[in-house]
């Protein structure tokens, strides 16, 4: 199972440098399912991968001129408020057992991964629904906007260890103006930022991480990171995101499914 895993690994890599969104959001459920990591820690290798990943393909995009620096700063901000929030206040809170009827317990660790699969459903649709071209020109910047929305991906990122592009990039389009291209790069600067401090974070608490396989995944999606960027230049993202997201709905509906019946 676990080669499985690492081919989907380059896939993750594949889809964040494609359309700077959609390719986290695999990222637990093949660790979970394919490396068996426990959900809780598949949160905290699910950030550092993740924002490895997604450091590079924010670098390359730098270079290509794809950047917006202030706008992924003010969306940054609320997001890593909100997620050290998540991390060391809420998550630590929560009971391993949270209720059980008869037989039927609910668990923290089924909890992280009915909610996962809950946004993976929200994800796919966002990403099969078409959205309307948007013209490429640069209006003013709804700064409170960016601000409750980097807010509310801090809760999804500290919480699921998701990236949160399929949010981040639609507030960047939307209410700072930006062009696809330009979306795309700052989207994976600001889930580079989140990343980073939600992993770094847990390892200060004394998260325990299996570094080899951890390093091997992030090399394995670095390299799809590579493949999508170049891919980038040829193929549109945009056209790529319905077929992804009906693949993240499947599963998104598989998970639950695992969950609460076949377990």
């Amino acid at each position: 199972m676990e080669y499985i895993g690492y081919f989907i690994s380059i896939l993750i890599g594949m889809t964040l440098g494609l359309v700077g969104a959609g390719g986290s959001i695999l990222t637990v459920p093949v660790l979970v399912y394919l490396f068996k990591i426990n959900p809780e820690s598949a949160v905290s290798y699910s950030l550092f991968i993740v924002g490895i990943s997604s450091m590079v393909g924010s670098y390359r995009h730098y270079l290509l001129g794809n950047l917006k620096i202030k706008s992924a700063l003010i969306f940054a901000l609320p997001s890593v408020i909100s997620l050290l929030i998540v991390r060391e206040i809420i998550l630590p809170m929560i009971p391993s057992q949270i209720f059980a009827v008869n037989d039927f317990v609910v668990s923290k660790n089924m909890l992280i991964m009915i909610v996962f699969a809950g946004l993976m459903i929200l994800a796919s649709i966002s990403m099969i629904k078409k959205s309307k071209d948007k013209p490429e020109t640069i209006e003013n910047v709804n700064y409170k906007i960016l601000v409750f929305i980097g807010f509310l991906v801090g809760l999804v990122t500290g919480f699921l260890g998701a990236g949160g592009g399929f949010l981040i990039i639609p507030a960047l389009l939307f209410f700072a103006n930006l062009p696809m291209k330009q979306a795309v790069g700052t989207s994976l600067l600001i889930i580079s930022i989140n990343s980073a401090i939600g992993f770094s974070g847990d390892i200060l608490t004394g998260v325990q991480i299996n570094y080899k396989m951890l390093f091997t995944i992030s090399i394995i999606a670095i390299i799809g990171m590579f493949i999508g960027t170049a891919l980038s230049k040829k193929i549109d993202g945009k056209k790529l995101k319905p077929a992804f997201g009906w693949f993240v709905l499947v599963m998104g509906i598989y998970i639950i499914t695992k969950e609460l019946i076949l377990k």
